[in-house]
C-alpha cells in the first residue's frame, strides 16, 4: 500500500526486515523442540541461540541480503536460510532441518495476521466508542426519514449512530472470530503427512507460536481461512462506506444537514473557492471498493492444484499488506470524520418542516383501520388528502380533520396527537434502552 493510506505501526508489521524476524522466530522455535528431543547436542542448541541472538539485536537479517541471494537463488526461503547461515555458521544446519518452506512462510502469515488483527481490534474499539457518543448526543433530534431518497417519516438522527453502532458490533464480533480461525500454523511438511516430525511434534512447537495445529494441511494452509478473513476485512469496509453514503448525501447542498470538519487554510476546489466537499466521505467508499476486490482475489486462492501450486502467493504478498494498511486507515479517518462532524441541528429542523405533516400518513391508515374502515378505504382517503395538500389545495391535518368520512372515525384531537414528532418518536428511548441493556450504558 502506498504510504499515503498507510499508518507507521500497521505499516511496521509487514515490513520486510519484521517479516524475516518472524521467520527465524518459527525456525528457532522449531529449532527449540529439536533441542529438547536431544536432535540438537546441548553445545550447539547453546551457540546457535547466542548467534541468533546477536543477530536479533542488530535487527535480524538484512532484507538487502536477502534480495541479493534471491536473485541468484530464485528461491525466497533459500535465500533467507543463506543469509541466516552467513551470520550463525556451521550451527544453521539446525535451521529448517525437516521443514519445507511453506511450514515457515504458511506459519509466519498466521502470525503476522494475529498482530495485524490486534490493532485492527482497537481501531474498531476505538471506533465503537465514537458511534456510541454521538448515538446518545443526538438521541432527541428528530430528522425527516427516507426512503428511495424521498421523504418517508420522522426518525431520531442518534439512531442512525445506533444503528452502526450495532452494525460494529457484530462487525467485531466477525473480526475476532475469523482472526481465532486464522491462528493456525503448519510444520507438516511438503505434502502434510509430516514425514520428518511427529504432529505432536508439530503441535508443540506452534504452542510455542500461540498457534494451533492445522488438522490436515497439504503443503500449506488451505486457503479457505484467508478468504474468510478478507471477506471480513471486505464486510467492515461495506460497513464504513455505508456510513460514508449516508454522509455524503446528507451533505449535498439541496440536503446540507451534516459538514464534514474542515481544517483552517484547507481548501476545497482549485476552481471555486467557495467549495467545501465530503471528501473524506468519498475516500472511504473507494477504500471499500479495494477491500471487496481483495475478498475477490482471495477467494481465487482457495482452488490450488493438488497439494499446492504457487498461484496464490503473488497474490497474497500484496492483499494481506494492503487490505490490513486500508482497513486500519479507513477505520482511523471514519473516527476522525465522526469525531469532527458537524451536525447542523437548524438545517435538520427545516428539512424536517419542509416535509410536513403527510410524512404521518401512516398512522392515520392505521388508526381508521382499526376504527373499522377496510385497509382500501382508509388508505383512499388519506391519499386524497395527503396529494391535496402536496398540490397546496389546503394544509393536511385540516383537510383530514374535514374529511367526510375520516371525521366520523377520528376526533381533531386524535389527529393532532398522531400528526406529532412526539407520537412518531415515543418508542426511541425504549430501543436504545434495549440497546445499553445489551452493551452497557454509554459512559
Amino acid at each position: 500500500m502506498i504510504s499515503r493510506y498507510s499508518r507507521p505501526a500497521m505499516a511496521g508489521v509487514w515490513e520486510d526486515r519484521y517479516r524475516y524476524l518472524v521467520w527465524l522466530k518459527v525456525e528457532m522455535a522449531a529449532c527449540a523442540e529439536c533441542a529438547s528431543e536431544g536432535f540438537i547436542p546441548k553445545k550447539d542448541w547453546i551457540e546457535l541461540q547466542k548467534k541468533v541472538k546477536i543477530l536479533i539485536k542488530k535487527g535480524g537479517v538484512q532484507p538487502k541480503k536477502v534480495e541479493e541471494y534471491e536473485a541468484v537463488l530464485r528461491h525466497d526461503v533459500i535465500a533467507f536460510t543463506t543469509a541466516i547461515a552467513d551470520e550463525v555458521g556451521a550451527v544453521s544446519r539446525y535451521i529448517h532441518f525437516g521443514l519445507t518452506s511453506s511450514d515457515i512462510v504458511d506459519t509466519s502469515l498466521s502470525i503476522l495476521i494475529q498482530e495485524a488483527g490486534e490493532q485492527l481490534l482497537a481501531g474498531v474499539d476505538i471506533f465503537l466508542k465514537t458511534l456510541k457518543k454521538n448515538a446518545e448526543k443526538f438521541k432527541d433530534l428528530p430528522t425527516i426519514g427516507r426512503s428511495h431518497g424521498i421523504f418517508a417519516e420522522p426518525t431520531s438522527f442518534g439512531l442512525k449512530f445506533l444503528s452502526w453502532y450495532c452494525e460494529w458490533q457484530r462487525n467485531r464480533d466477525r473480526l475476532v472470530c475469523s482472526l481465532e480461525r486464522m491462528r493456525v500454523g503448519k510444520l507438516s511438511g511438503t505434502v502434510g503427512v509430516n514425514p520428518h516430525w511427529s504432529p505432536d511434534f508439530e503441535q508443540r512447537v506452534l504452542e510455542k507460536l500461540n498457534l494451533r495445529r492445522e488438522e490436515v494441511s497439504t503443503q500449506v494452509i488451505p486457503r479457505d481461512r484467508h478468504a474468510e478473513l478478507m471477506s471480513v476485512f471486505a464486510l467492515l469496509g461495506s460497513s464504513l462506506e455505508r456510513i460514508a453514503i449516508e454522509l455524503r448525501h446528507l451533505q449535498r447542498s439541496e440536503v446540507g444537514e451534516v459538514m464534514e470538519g474542515f481544517r483552517k487554510g484547507q481548501k476545497g476546489s482549485s476552481a471555486m473557492p467557495h467549495k467545501r466537499n465530503p471528501i473524506s466521505s468519498e475516500n472511504l467508499t473507494g477504500c471499500a471498493r479495494l477491500l471487496r476486490s481483495y475478498a475477490q482475489a482471495a477467494f481465487e486462492n482457495i482452488a490450488l492444484w493438488h497439494e499446492r501450486d504457487i498461484s496464490h502467493s503473488s497474490v497474497e504478498r500484496v492483499i494481506f499488506p494492503d487490505a490490513t494498511l486500508i482497513l486500519d486507515y479507513a477505520l482511523d479517518r471514519m473516527n476522525t470524520v465522526l469525531s469532527q462532524l458537524v451536525v447542523r441541528a437548524d438545517r435538520v429542523q427545516e428539512n424536517l418542516t419542509q416535509a410536513g405533516p403527510t410524512v404521518f400518513s401512516g398512522h392515520f391508515l392505521l388508526e381508521l383501520v382499526k376504527k373499522g374502515a377496510t385497509r382500501e378505504q382508509a388508505y383512499g382517503w388519506v391519499q386524497d388528502c395527503a396529494l391535496a395538500s402536496l398540490e397546496g389545495r389546503g394544509d393536511f391535518i385540516e383537510l383530514l380533520s374535514q374529511h367526510d368520512e375520516i371525521k366520523k372515525r377520528l376526533t381533531e384531537k386524535v389527529i393532532r396527537e398522531l400528526g406529532s414528532v412526539h407520537h412518531q418518536l415515543r418508542n426511541v428511548s425504549e430501543i436504545y434502552l434495549r440497546v445499553w441493556d445489551l452493551v452497557g450504558l454509554p459512559e
